[in-house]
């Protein structure tokens, strides 16, 4: 199991703050799952967005997962 927690423009495209997922083993593979479970306003967060795997950024698809992701919109920065 991965818990993952969705933040701002994620959070909208998912509709939930957090949930468990099982079995998944990198940052590719759940790209995949949440863009095939919440569709194109996912795939649109994830385009330019990025992972926080155990503390840790990441949008390297082949990062193995650890027991948190955190799930990243783009921010504006100023």
């Amino acid at each position: 199991m991965v818990d993952v927690r969705y933040f701002a423009a994620a959070a909208d495209a998912a509709g939930v703050l957090e949930e468990s997922l099982p079995a998944v083993a990198t940052v590719g593979a759940l790209r995949a799952v949440l863009i095939e479970r919440y569709g194109d306003a996912m795939a649109r967060v994830l385009a330019a967005g990025s992972f926080l795997v155990d503390g840790v950024v990441s949008r390297d698809d082949s990062r193995v997962l650890g027991s948190r992701v955190d799930v990243l919109p783009p921010f504006a920065g100023g």
